[in-house]
């Protein structure tokens, strides 16, 4: 029995005159007298293998009229290509149909619309577009793995459903079995989540920080990937409500030390799609150019990011530098305000040129958990937090050191108004052999849309969640 090869592995490997099976799905049937094209992929790389049958098969006459989206095995013999832009076909001997599909398959060989295709998500990896985004995001994903693992990092499966608020913006969804027709309540009047499946109230985490850093504190350097949630009522191009997040802890280290880090780690998945995945790439490139969208040299992009230093300064200096700047920005940068993109973007494109890294950030925009500096003046006080921006999105990283200090960490929690009960073992790391250590975290989905280039994050995670959005 013939074993069936990937349609990748015939391209690398196979030799005219040899003898496989591939199985695809259906992009085009041509069909003349005495022979037909059908063109086939199987999702293993971007290119399709066209196969040629001839009227003699007994299977001709069914195959022949498959639409569309049908799937089938083929057993022939690779032969040289007279067609343009391939090198070899394939001459079919043997056919197997798996599945026919009918004349209502949504992906025709029209152009189809981003929305049209976010409608039909289950179907839409089927597409040169999506297959090319998909591998590349699997590139990318192995890539962290193997990034961290070689940096002697441990990965931590960072629980899901949490009863705490690590981001303290209250944007989360809650966990509950309770009955929502029969909510219990106390004596005040308030739902008794005393009664419910975890004994109090829980919700989707935000992320899988304070448990990674509670790991690093044993293991030295710990990283999770996994799924993140936010409650946020947003519908830009760039947020989504299920997402993943890639989050390394480090003991002993400072925030210089995961600046570096994070700085490596943008590169080496930058190579990584560079080297692996250049045929999705130039893929890429092309659609962007049938759909008229500009492709601001993308590629040139990633690899100047790449072999770029990348440049640090502090907040202050990026104030003072965008303030100086003479540009028209529609949010005034001002000290003691968030940074905005349009503001990133101007740092890391047209000032610099480089990727930035901006460093300690007033302490009024930034988490309990960071590090708070020393020697401040009133109103001025920062703390050791730093976002890693990048031509061309202006974002990609934000991360921190740590509060090591038990007395100054229970200080900003009171003064956030934060519960520390629900955090006793998170402040327990403070008391039991403190030290040094800092950490950041890369949405997965926002490095992705930045290495294919694509606009919206809803095109590069499988099945988007977003309001009133959870199909599939």
């Amino acid at each position: 029995m013939t074993a069936r090869l990937s349609i990748k592995k015939v391209f690398e490997g196979s030799k005219v005159g040899d003898e496989v099976k591939i199985a695809g799905w259906i992009r085009s049937v041509r069909k003349n007298k005495s022979f037909s094209f059908i063109v086939l992929n199987d999702g293993s790389c971007q290119d399709n293998l066209q196969v040629v049958i001839n009227d003699d098969l007994p299977e001709y006459d069914k195959a022949s009229n498959l639409l569309t989206g049908s799937a089938l095995a083929v057993i022939g013999k690779v032969v040289e290509s007279g067609g343009k832009g391939q090198s070899i076909e394939l001459q079919g001997a043997s056919i197997e149909i798996y599945g026919e599909a009918d004349n209502t398959y949504p992906l025709q060989k029209k152009g189809t619309s981003l929305e049209f295709l976010r409608d039909n998500a289950h179907l839409r990896v089927r597409t040169n577009l999506f297959g090319a985004i998909f591998r590349i995001r699997h590139t990318l994903a192995m890539a962290t793995h193997q990034f961290f693992h070689e940096q002697g990092y441990y990965y931590l499966n960072s629980p899901i459903i949490t009863a705490y608020d690590a981001e303290g913006a209250g944007e989360m969804f809650s966990v509950s079995t309770l009955d929502p027709q029969k909510l219990p309540t106390n004596d005040k009047g308030e739902i008794d989540y005393s009664k419910d499946y975890y004994g109090r109230k829980s919700f989707l985490a935000v992320t899988g920080q304070l448990e990674a850093e509670c790991h690093a504190m044993g293991l030295g350097g710990v990283y999770t990937f996994g799924p993140t949630f936010r409650s946020e009522n947003s519908n830009t191009p760039r947020h989504l409500s299920e997402f993943w997040m890639v989050e390394p802890e480090v003991a002993f280290a400072d925030l210089d030390d995961v600046a570096e880090l994070a700085s490596e780690y943008i590169k080496r998945l930058i190579s990584e799609a560079l080297e692996k995945n250049k045929a999705e790439l130039d893929f890429l490139k092309q659609w962007r150019k049938w759909q008229k969208i500009e492709d601001n040299n993308h590629q040139e992009t990633l690899k100047h990011v790449r072999d770029s230093k990348f440049k640090k300064i502090t907040y202050t200096e990026a104030i003072e530098i965008l303030a100086a700047s003479g540009e028209k920005f529609e949010f005034r940068p001002e000290w003691g305000a968030e940074l905005q993109t349009e503001h990133e973007r101007f740092l890391a494109e047209k000032h610099f040129n480089v990727p930035v890294i901006v460093t300690d950030y007033p302490k009024s925009c930034k988490a309990f958990y960071m590090k708070q500096n020393a020697d401040e003046e009133a109103g001025k006080e920062t703390v050791r937090a730093m976002d890693v921006l990048v031509p061309g999105v202006g974002e990609l990283i934000g991360g921190s050191q740590r509060e090591d200090s038990l007395e100054k960490l229970e200080g900003r929690i009171d003064e956030m108004g934060m519960d520390k009960d629900v955090l006793w073992w998170y402040l327990d790391l403070r008391k039991y052999g403190s030290v040094p250590h800092a950490g950041f975290g890369l949405g997965f989905e926002r490095a992705v849309m930045y290495v294919t280039g694509m606009k919206n994050i809803r095109d590069v995670i499988a099945f988007p969640r977003t309001p009133k959005s959870a199909d599939f």
